[in-house]
């Protein structure tokens, strides 16, 4: 398998709590990864360690062979790869288009000194900007709604908006924490369509979901975490018929 994204035994320790311990996986190019566990399992954990929010004790992460460890937030951002987060973060007193415009920040091609002096550069990448972020919200539904206030939507209509604004700017890996939680049965199999259809025009994913329904029907392999250790890996198939999976994190009902 190509390895788009190799986590190499990641580790965090806080204090004398080891919070991930020894974690690897890799995933390849264009493939749809999910990441489970019960609460405190260390998934939210790894993936600030993967995404740089914070730094592990040990290990490392490359991403298209390039070592990703030690760098900038924004830098990910430039090399592709954006992400959400458990809990919402939009700019509530912000209208729906400008939060989503904030994610275009990557692709257009301005700066502090063209901005105060309103150069012709600006106006070019503000009418890009307005271009991708529209385009983005109309992917997700949200296109009737670009003036309205972000605070002002429904907690669905967040979770779409801030699913947009990952997306706004076309980046090859998208990283969802809990990109499920909170919604309906109907929204959840809405936020699962756009992922299958982003990963046919060749996005790659990383998520972590407690949703296993929709788990098992989007992702192309599942990583199981218990108590920060990795304990399975595979298919949704294999892990399935993982009796250890099973018993401990699935139940019955995902049989």
């Amino acid at each position: 398998m190509n390895k788009f994204l190799d986590v190499k035994e990641l580790t965090k320790r806080f204090g004398g709590v080891t919070a991930v311990n020894n974690v690897s996986f890799a995933l390849g190019e264009g493939e749809v990864m999910a990441v489970i566990g019960p609460n405190g399992a260390g998934k939210t954990t790894l993936f600030n360690m993967i995404s740089n929010y914070i730094s592990p004790t040990q290990g490392e992460v490359l991403y298209k062979g390039e070592r990703l460890t030690g760098k900038k937030v924004f830098e990910l951002a430039h090399l592709g790869i954006s992400r959400t987060f458990q809990n919402l973060q939009i700019f509530t007193n912000m209208t729906v288009l400008e939060n989503v415009m904030m994610g275009t920040f990557v692709q257009t091609k301005s700066n502090i000194f063209s901005a105060g002096f309103r150069l012709p550069v600006i106006k070019k990448a503000e009418e890009e900007a307005y271009r991708m972020a529209s385009g983005a919200l109309k992917m997700v539904g949200l296109g009737d709604l670009l003036l309205e206030k972000a605070g002002q939507l429904s907690y669905g209509q967040q979770k779409k908006l801030e699913f947009a604004r990952a997306i706004v700017y076309n980046p090859a890996l998208i990283m969802l924490d809990e990109p499920m939680a909170g919604l309906n049965d109907f929204e959840t199999s809405i936020m699962a369509g756009y992922i299958k259809d982003l990963k046919k025009k060749g996005s790659s994913f990383l998520f972590v979901e407690h949703k296993m329904a929709t788990v098992m029907e989007i992702a192309d392999r599942i990583v199981v975490l218990d108590f920060g250790k990795k304990i399975a890996e595979g298919t949704p198939g294999e892990i399935q018929n993982n009796e250890h999976v099973i018993s401990a994190y699935l139940g019955e009902e995902a049989i």
